[in-house]
């Protein structure tokens, strides 16, 4: 769990690095570093915060490319995040 952690702490530091923000169709910028608020909740696996869930509903949109993204991948299809997305209402990607 501590490996996870540091891990996705790493993602969260230099996912700027990884993918520049791309633009969806309604001009929303796709940046998995806007994700942040939902580090906790993904890692240990308890409630997303309220500002969690509203960057998700923001990145919706992007989250099939983060899926397709090897730098993110692994993320995206954690057992945490699906029940993080569950929480949050969001349904899970089909891409």
């Amino acid at each position: 769990m501590k490996i996870l952690a540091l891990t996705l702490m790493v993602f969260v530091i230099l996912s700027p690095s990884f993918a520049a923000p791309t633009k969806v169709a309604l001009g929303a910028a796709c940046d998995a570093k806007q994700l942040q608020p939902c580090l906790a909740a993904i890692t240990g696996g308890g409630q997303p915060s309220g500002d969690c869930c509203a960057k998700l509903k923001e990145q919706q949109p992007c989250l099939c490319g983060f899926a397709k993204n090897p730098a993110f991948a692994q993320y995206i299809s954690s057992p945490n995040s699906r029940k993080v997305l569950s929480a949050c209402g969001i349904p899970y990607p089909s891409c």
